[in-house]
């Protein structure tokens, strides 16, 4: 059974606040496969504060170096996706072809995605009424929470 029970914050793998373990079943099988840690307030405010942090030097970095950062994400995605494609059959119990063949590419193709919209972006352009420019800047930290079947 795979241990996760850390959390990655600030660069780093740490230890929840509290322990407060939770075993991940594989529906298919309905047997354990894992044992994840269920983050406190602590953990969040700790991981937020974090993204805090890095969003000051992260905000000024230039469109090529946050594509330079995609593509060496999409690079390692397309190096582990047997690796992630397994891991969605033991989370969520779906046949390995099916995993392996549809679920794990839409995250290289969701990279790729990303990827061709910032370089496609306009960061900085004049309004379409004149005598100024309209430029997109980071607006901060969000947190997310998207279904499992997005």
């Amino acid at each position: 059974m795979l241990d996760r029970r850390a959390f990655y914050i600030d660069g780093t793998w740490v230890a929840p606040s509290e322990a407060r373990d939770f075993e991940v079943l594989n529906p298919a099988t309905e047997q354990p496969v894992a044992v994840i840690s269920l983050a406190s307030a602590l953990d969040v405010d700790r991981a937020v504060r974090a993204a805090r942090d890095a969003f000051e030097l992260w905000s000024e970095t230039s469109t090529s170096e946050r594509a330079d950062m995609l593509r060496r994400a999409l690079e390692i995605y397309l190096r582990r996706r047997d690796e992630i494609a397994e891991a969605m059959t033991l989370e969520m119990g779906a046949p390995r072809d099916f995993s392996r063949d549809s679920q794990a590419p839409c995250g290289d193709a969701l990279l790729a995605a990303a990827l061709e919209a910032l370089e496609a972006h306009v960061f900085e352009r004049p309004s379409l009424r004149g005598g100024s420019t309209l430029r997109d800047e980071a607006a901060g930290v969000a947190g997310l929470i998207t279904p499992w079947n997005w």
